[in-house]
């Protein structure tokens, strides 16, 4: 065999090994490419669908997928902080919880007690209740028999907290629901160094009036837990004379209002309701040292007062800083 052939025949083994090492290196690529891209669709995928069982009150549920059509009365706060629209929202007649309309505009309405025949109206796959108490219109059978049906512990559905970030291990979005508590704590942090540097130690009272009676917020109440227990504003002393906080909150009477010794007062209660007319023309009322000093704030939305809800702290916090920074 001539050079000239021995170097021809080698040149073309060099490019076949070439074109197989180039074959195989585009296949490792598009494998390895292919792979990466199958992790994140399956990763994505067990996102939504993983399979996870949940024990609560009555039992335990097996959700096989993210929940899309639910309904959850009363604890549409919850919902809404994670980013959740309900199917329906809860109502007694007409009135729903106001402050959420923004987020809730054009969700139709469900009974507070939410009646089965409701509940099969809107088809949901995901129901729940805020505490077993809260089955007023059937039993638990009744609602499982609809649809997946998880029921908080009187205590978890009590404590909103506890209820945010139960939600998220319904709703899978654990990490979601530790982001806004953790904003929320932030915010509390930053509002409470505004507001004293505003009011230093001055105390702060939140009286609800509905119809002609009218309600003081204790420590433990609704927001005020997070305005004196958490942001350390100052609590009158008036506090301490009312009875233990029980089932039933108990309106006081209007001459055990005239001792309240609070220098701000947030009067809160819906535009036009008597109790506004009852103190105004109330000498007892008036001699009391927010009323002579012109630092009684009427606010006339309760809806975000008068429930526990990280939405609805964040405004009432909102208009706390508003109202004592004029």
């Amino acid at each position: 065999m001539s050079k000239k052939v021995t170097l021809y025949i080698t040149g073309l083994l060099l490019l076949v090994l070439l074109a197989t090492g180039c074959s195989s290196e585009n296949e490792d690529s598009s494998s390895t490419e292919g792979e990466s891209e199958d992790t994140a669709a399956s990763e994505e995928n067990s996102e939504e669908t993983s399979e996870r069982t949940l024990k609560h009150a009555m039992g335990e549920i097996t959700l096989k997928e993210k929940p899309e059509r639910i309904l959850a009365p009363y604890l549409e706060d919850s919902l809404v902080a994670l980013g959740e629209k309900p199917v329906a929202q809860w109502s007694i007649g007409e009135t729903v919880l106001n402050y959420l309309q923004p987020q809730l505009e054009g969700v139709p309405k469900v009974g507070w007690d939410l009646p089965v025949e409701q509940t099969i109206e809107q088809n949901p796959d995901l129901i729940i209740f805020s505490a077993p108490s809260a089955l007023q219109n059937g039993s638990y059978e009744d609602y499982a028999s609809i649809a997946k049906t998880y029921v908080f512990d009187e205590e978890t559905g009590a404590d909103w907290r506890q209820q945010l970030t139960t939600m998220g291990e319904i709703l899978n979005k654990q990490n979601e629901a530790e982001q806004v508590l953790s904003d929320f704590d932030q915010k509390a942090e930053e509002a409470s160094s505004t507001i004293k540097e505003n009011i230093g130690d001055e105390s702060v009272a939140f009286v609800w009036t509905m119809g002609e009676q009218f309600y003081v917020f204790d420590e433990n109440r609704y927001g005020a837990e997070i305005f004196y227990n958490e942001m350390g504003i100052a609590k009158p002393d008036f506090l301490q004379s009312l009875p233990e906080e029980g089932e039933q909150w108990n309106p006081v009477a209007l001459e055990k209002l005239g001792e309240l010794d609070a220098e701000h007062v947030f009067l809160i209660g819906n535009e036009g309701e008597p109790g506004f007319e009852i103190l105004e023309n109330s000498s007892v009322w008036q001699n009391t040292p927010a009323a002579q000093n012109g630092q009684v704030y009427e606010m006339n939305d309760p809806s975000h007062w008068t429930i526990d809800g990280v939405i609805a702290h964040e405004m009432s916090i909102d208009q706390m800083v508003d109202t004592l920074s004029k």
